[in-house]
């Protein structure tokens, strides 16, 4: 890792802590303030709190050297640290009470005061290193998982179940469910595995549809279902390639709501964000004069093409010989002074909130591309259309896991990740997603 990199990181994992243990303070000092009398100067008093809070933190990530741990994973010596770190901070918060530097009514509150500050201050600290570590552990796992061939095993026997495990277990497969003829058994649950029907090669497009592809279809010994009659012919029928568009895994009622959740947000935040996102025009419209709306064509859901808005964060003349260029990170030439600190704190993404209104997007979904790269994914993985069932999003679960897509290789490990979301997605998925898209956010990580 670079000196400078290295400091940058020190620099954020300072901020964060700093601004978490503020966030403790803030919340310790609203809940006596709910719990007691109302008195005069309560501004005054939490200003000086929380002016205290930053000074007694400061004092104790230094003497700690806590700020040194950058990859900010919990374990036995981080967790340590930062325990030491808040029982300084603690310390010196009593002192400030004792003083009568901040008034607090009664001895009981103050006592109160200083374990709710204690208790949320490692609460936030803690917890951020916990999910911080979740996400570092699971991103190798989720992206072999997303890689492996995808499969459904043919019967609900036991040689077909037996088969299913041992596919999963191989690690070179996936397995999906099991497909039955019975319409009687779709639905049942067999070793968390989902059994469906499956007795036509329409309902077979059907599942390749909902499951963005299917590569093997396995037939287990005594696959009763499949192996008197006609199961020749449904053998034959699984191993054809006529596709045809069908509706993705989610309910009608989930698209319902996921689609009022995006109205809903997007035009609050649209108005909450009006004065920053003027701000961020008039910064990129003097800088150098070109225009503040950057937009493009990419291809949603249904194969149609829309136009995306950004806030230009690159030079006007970024793309001035015709062929797209991917953006390669905070050390891309093309990108301004004002374009370069939007895209350090995601705010060039403001305007596609108008896209969410509109319907272009959604909140969650996979990140739409140009069809000059789609081109280029498909020639390697057709299988890129399965997304054209549902809208791109403002995020993705791939984001989480891929950082920037600045290779066509990273591209298809893109896909992957989006095609595994596309199996797997549902409203309460969505929610993890956005969650910890705004944790990443929170704690800078670049994507």
């Amino acid at each position: 890792m670079s000196e400078k990199k290295l400091t940058s990181d020190v620099k954020i994992v300072l901020m964060q802590d700093i601004g978490l243990s503020l966030l403790g303070s803030l919340l310790s000092l609203l809940a006596i303030r709910w719990l007691s009398e109302p008195h005069p100067g309560f501004t005054l008093e939490l200003a000086k709190w929380l002016l205290g809070s930053a000074v007694a933190t400061l004092a104790g990530i230094f003497i700690t050297g806590s700020h040194k741990l950058v990859r900010a994973y919990i374990s036995a010596a981080a967790g340590l640290k930062l325990v030491n770190l808040v029982a300084i901070k603690e310390a010196l918060m009593v002192v400030l009470l004792l003083t009568g530097l901040v008034f607090v009514e009664g001895f009981s509150m103050g006592v109160l005061l200083v374990v709710l500050d204690l208790v949320f201050t490692l609460f936030f600290l803690l917890y951020l290193r916990y999910i911080y570590a979740r996400i570092s552990r699971e991103s190798h796992s989720v992206k072999d998982l997303a890689s492996r061939k995808t499969a459904l095993v043919a019967g609900t026997g036991e040689d077909s179940v037996a088969l299913a495990m041992s596919l999963e277990s191989s690690g070179e497969f996936h397995v999906l469910g099991f497909i039955s003829s019975d319409p009687g058994q779709a639905g049942l649950v067999i070793r968390e595995k989902v059994v469906y029907k499956c007795t036509c090669i329409d309902d077979l497009n059907a599942l390749r549809w909902r499951f963005g592809g299917v590569d093997c279809i396995f037939f287990g010994k005594n696959a009763d279902d499949f192996s008197s009659g006609d199961g020749d012919k449904k053998k034959e029928e699984a191993q054809g390639n006529d596709f045809v568009s069908h509706s993705d895994g989610m309910s009608r009622a989930g698209h319902f709501v996921k689609r009022t959740f995006d109205i809903g947000l997007s035009a609050v935040l649209l108005v909450l964000f009006s004065p920053v996102m003027l701000i961020c025009a008039i910064a990129v419209r003097i800088e150098d004069g070109g225009p503040s709306i950057y937009s493009q064509e990419r291809i949603g859901k249904k194969g149609r093409p829309f136009m995306i808005y950004k806030f230009r964060s690159m030079r006007k003349d970024a793309e001035k010989d015709g062929a797209p260029a991917l953006y390669s990170g905070e050390e891309d030439p093309r990108l301004t002074r004002v374009g370069a600190f939007l895209r350090a704190h995601h705010l060039d993404e403001l305007p596609q909130l108008w896209n969410v209104f509109t319907g272009d997007m959604s909140f969650i979904g996979y990140r739409p591309e140009r069809q000059f790269y789609i081109d280029q994914i498909v020639e390697r993985n057709p299988r890129y259309r399965y997304l054209y069932q549902i809208r791109p999003g403002v995020t993705s679960y791939a984001t989480l896991y891929n950082s920037y897509t600045d290779t066509l290789e990273k591209m298809l490990t893109r896909l992957d990740l989006d095609l595994y979301y596309l199996r797997n997605h549902s409203i309460s998925f969505d929610l993890r997603v956005l969650w910890l898209t705004f944790f990443n956010i929170v704690v800078g990580k670049k994507f």
